[in-house]
């Protein structure tokens, strides 16, 4: 059996969830989600509880037992609580800045680059001022946009592993190799 898709969904009181043709919507305070799921599962809710089924044992049912669990809980925190990811900006001269609702970096091309937030989707600049790095973070109530809009934003200057300049996740570990010299 799938362990995560057993795993009950504990909806707020202020969460609405709907079934209609295989298509769940979820809303709360922060907005509302549409998902398709698999039309042989099952979705019961129950006592502020939301728990799905499925009919036999196949290969494809339990591959998507689980993963409708998953993208359905994703769903509730995203209405609720909101969904962020937090990308520090690492390199003198690095920086970004809003234009609006987008945002602008400037990370040693010869021109800024300019990411434009997709609707949902909502930038924040922190710089700190003692180790004068500056993180971004990236905020919404799609798990899954969040994380694309900044993989995005990584991919605009991923950290360079001779300096370790760059963009990167916050706590991620750049493992830096040793120059030409390192040999000698």
């Amino acid at each position: 059996m799938s362990r995560i898709g057993l795993k009950p969904i504990k909806v707020p009181a202020n969460v609405t969830v709907s079934v209609e043709d295989s298509v769940v919507k979820v809303k709360g305070p922060k907005g509302e989600l549409a998902q398709p799921i698999a039309r042989e599962l099952t979705l019961t809710q129950e006592e502020g509880n939301l728990s799905l089924g499925r009919p036999n044992n196949q290969r494809r049912n339990r591959s998507q037992h689980g993963l409708a669990r998953t993208l359905l809980n994703n769903m509730v925190v995203g209405v609720t609580d909101g969904h962020s990811k937090t990308l520090q900006i690492v390199g003198v001269g690095y920086r970004a800045s809003m234009e609006g609702k987008n945002l602008l970096l400037n990370l040693g091309y010869s021109h800024p680059v300019r990411i434009e937030a997709p609707e949902g989707i909502t930038f924040e600049i922190v710089s700190d001022e003692k180790t004068r790095q500056t993180s971004i973070n990236v905020k919404g109530i799609d798990k899954a946009q969040v994380g694309q809009i900044a993989a995005d934003i990584r991919k605009v200057r991923k950290p360079d592993p001779y300096k370790g300049k760059g963009v990167r996740y916050k706590g991620e570990i750049v493992k830096t190799r040793p120059g030409k010299r390192a040999g000698k």
